[in-house]
């Protein structure tokens, strides 16, 4: 039997949710930190005459930096181990609106700090189709739950490509809406102002359908936006599609990618669309600035996390027994916090001290790079990259802190336009990778409906499951 993959392959399913209990029960790729209870979901039919919810019955999986009254949410680190919101994310409030069963919380890199799944504070996420490879993260397990079958779709946050990334490793689509079209209210906030909830999905289709259920004014969350303008009619079968060829001429593409790319974009020609390149001179400075902007508002997030007012509080002996909060708040935080989390507060600390020059100097940064790419986004459909210029790193690789790998993610984050990995391919040794589309600002559905007309143009086809994540029936 064939893993489902698509909404309307798992609608088919007698049971949906109790296949979900059946392959993920063990957990071979660490991709969940809770799971619901199967006896919570028993099979509901409408009633008489009454239209079923568009997500009846359908298992999906929420990143664990989104709050569940009825999980526990972690966001991946001790810090929080054990803490049981009292509420749901409006997200996931939504989900369960629409029908949905929230079956279980899946693994991250501890507060949505990495790019590789294996910073997680319980265990690290394995690739569902090469167990010594990286899934990608930060939305490492609702990547690897999706791209292993166990999963139709799952929520996840992408706060410099963090579903992006997964998405593009693990050969699935992920969805990052323009910033505030998705809620954020009960989301664990990395950097605030970066920060977007997504959706993985099999097909650019269901990402769609969870789009139209999900966007929408939150009165909880004072950035969000109403849903933007529908998706204009075609003029004509083509489209004009901008590809930032120096932007990406600077960065070092595996060959493979490079490869795929460009036969892409020959067939895009052949088919009658027209490609533009774009000047994009101040792209190179996207990721400086992300680092600085992206550091420092983790550092001021993550203030609250001091073992008094938010979050575990180190175990404390006699010997040890803190002078002052100060002592406190360093006790909780070094026994508490992994090195990662604690190396980008510190970054963020030092990068507030004084009057800010490097943040002064990020924020203009960051304004002309938005003007860049709006200014693009008038003149074409589209723009084009590769999602990473390189593939799944190994497990055991050494662990690197440049985000060369979120180099083509990160523009869109701070530009605050919707943006889609789509699968472009893989090697012969099942290592996905993705393209990128970046569209303009309240314009998720034309780019949805642009990256259908590519995933057919692509025509990917999804690896098998592997070993490490048997097909059910198996």
């Amino acid at each position: 039997m064939t893993a489902p993959r698509t909404f309307d392959q798992w609608r088919a399913l007698p049971a949906p949710c109790a296949h979900f209990f059946a392959q993920a029960r063990h957990d071979p790729l660490g991709a969940l930190l809770a799971s619901a209870d199967p006896a919570t979901f028993p099979r509901v039919s409408p009633a008489p005459g009454e239209p079923a919810p568009p997500l009846q019955g359908l298992p999906i999986g929420i990143k664990d930096n989104l709050c569940t009254a009825d999980l526990p949410t972690t966001a991946g680190s001790r810090h929080l181990e054990g803490f049981q919101p009292p509420f749901d994310a409006t997200c996931v409030a939504r989900l369960r609106r629409a029908g949905a069963c929230i079956v279980a919380k899946t693994n991250l890199d501890e507060f949505a700090m990495g790019d590789t799944g294996r910073l997680s504070a319980f265990k690290p996420t394995r690739h569902p189709h090469s167990a010594d490879h990286s899934p990608g993260g930060s939305s490492s397990g609702s990547a690897a739950a999706v791209a292993a079958g166990w999963l139709p779709a799952a929520l996840g946050s992408d706060t410099g490509g963090s579903l992006r990334l997964p998405a593009s490793f693990c050969g699935i689509v992920g969805f990052k809406p323009t910033y505030g079209m998705l809620s954020r209210h009960g989301l664990i906030a990395l950097a605030s102002s970066l920060d977007h909830v997504g959706l993985l999905t099999h097909s650019v289709a269901d990402a769609a359908l969870l789009f139209e259920l999900l966007a929408g004014l939150d009165p909880l969350d004072p950035t969000s936006l109403p849903p933007g303008p529908p998706a204009p009619a075609p003029a004509g079968p083509a489209l004009r599609l901008g590809i930032p060829t120096e932007f990406i001429a600077h960065a070092t593409l595996h060959p493979s990618i490079a490869r795929a790319f460009e036969q892409l974009l020959d067939r895009l020609r052949q088919a009658g669309h027209t490609l533009v390149d774009v000047a994009s001179p101040h792209l190179e400075l996207a990721t400086p600035a992300y680092i600085a902007l992206a550091t420092a508002e983790a550092a001021s997030n993550m203030a609250r996390f001091d073992g008094l007012r938010f979050g575990r509080r180190a175990p404390i002996t006699a010997a040890d027994t803190p002078a002052s909060f100060d002592d406190l708040a360093r006790q909780t935080r070094t026994l508490l916090l992994g090195p990662e989390v604690r190396r980008r507060i510190l970054t963020g600390t030092y990068l507030l001290a004084g009057d800010a020059p490097h943040l002064r100097r990020a924020r203009q940064a960051r304004a002309l790079i938005h003007t860049e790419l709006t200014a693009a986004l008038t003149r074409v459909d589209a723009l084009l990259t590769p999602t990473s210029p390189e593939l799944p790193p190994r497990q055991d690789a050494p662990l690197t802190h440049d985000h060369r790998r979120d180099r083509f993610t990160i523009p869109a984050n701070l530009a605050g336009l919707p943006a889609l990995s789509l699968p472009l391919g893989h090697t012969e040794q099942r290592l996905s990778f993705g393209l990128q589309l970046i569209g303009a600002h309240r314009g998720d559905r034309h780019l949805l409906a642009i990256a259908r007309t590519l995933e057919d143009l692509i025509d990917a086809r999804p690896l098998p499951a592997s070993p490490a994540s048997p097909a059910p029936g198996r």
